[in-house]
């Protein structure tokens, strides 16, 4: 993972008066970042979403993707980031037929780094319905325990705030070969999707993991990239199962302690 993008960095050092349970001491704490990220797209305002300001081409182009914006890494012609005042700009090149619709929808609301619904205008626009995903691969339980296991230990800069979420991407056997972090729980899959894609891994070819709950927006996110196994250390939402379910996404909550649950096309989970 970036420290750091154009000069912003990821986490600062505060002072703090921690309270023991009987007295005050003071100490230094370091806190994760969040900066206002406006995403752009030949020149229009698309969306402002708070991020961690690292990783942000992958974030661009996992984004894109995931939103619906472009439907290959191809469509995206450019990136480049630009520090702007307290914020930074994404400034994108897209095609012509990507860049019409936009104009129509007119997303330029401020989102939050938990929204991944936000600045939609319609229902529509919000519950999309991404074709069904691949076959895939096929992996053993102790894959999922593996991937969650590195996880925990390639959170640098959760280890350092215990203030953002992961996303990983984790080959058939577990092991985890690409980790993004970020405020947001969004954000930090959709710059996993990015790192994928900018990397050359087949999307077929292994499975992600999260440290949040697996709500409608990730199920949606993953199945719009083609992921075909979304595991979650939370809980699901109805929504999301239903998703999953329509678009042959594999979806696992409760992924701790050795025990999961499978809420949706478990025949990716072999057993024995």
């Amino acid at each position: 993972m970036n420290d750091q993008t154009h000069g912003i960095g990821t986490h600062s050092e505060y002072s703090v008066q921690r309270w023991d349970g009987s007295d005050f001491s003071p100490r230094s704490e370091r806190v994760a970042e969040e900066v206002p990220i406006a995403l752009m797209y030949a020149g229009l305002p698309h969306v402002v979403m708070m991020a961690t300001p690292a990783d942000l081409e992958d974030f661009a182009l996992g984004f894109s993707l995931s939103e619906g914006i472009v439907r290959a890494a191809e469509e995206l012609l450019s990136i480049e980031v630009l520090p702007m005042g307290e914020g930074i700009q994404l400034r994108m090149d897209i095609p012509l037929e990507r860049y019409l619709p936009l104009e129509q929808q007119r997303r330029n609301l401020a989102g939050r780094s938990s929204c991944g619904l936000c600045g939609t205008e319609t229902i529509d626009q919000a519950v999309r319905h991404p074709p069904r995903v691949g076959t895939g691969v096929r992996i053993a339980p102790a894959a999922l325990h593996r991937a969650f296991a590195t996880l925990a230990q390639r959170q640098q800069l959760n280890a350092m705030t215990g203030g953002v979420h992961a996303a990983a991407w984790a080959s058939p056997a577990g092991e985890v070969l690409l980790v993004r972090e970020d405020v947001g729980r969004h954000n930090a899959l959709d710059k996993l999707i990015g790192a994928l894609l900018h990397a050359g891994h087949p999307i077929e070819g292994g499975f992600a993991v999260i440290t949040s709950r697996a709500s409608f927006e990730m199920a949606q996110k993953a199945a719009t990239a083609g992921i075909t196994l979304l595991a979650a250390i939370s809980a699901p939402t109805g929504l999301a199962i239903r998703l999953a379910e329509e678009t042959s996404l594999t979806l696992v909550g409760f992924a701790r302690d050795g025990r999961y649950n499978v809420y949706a096309n478990p025949a990716r989970i072999a057993v024995g």
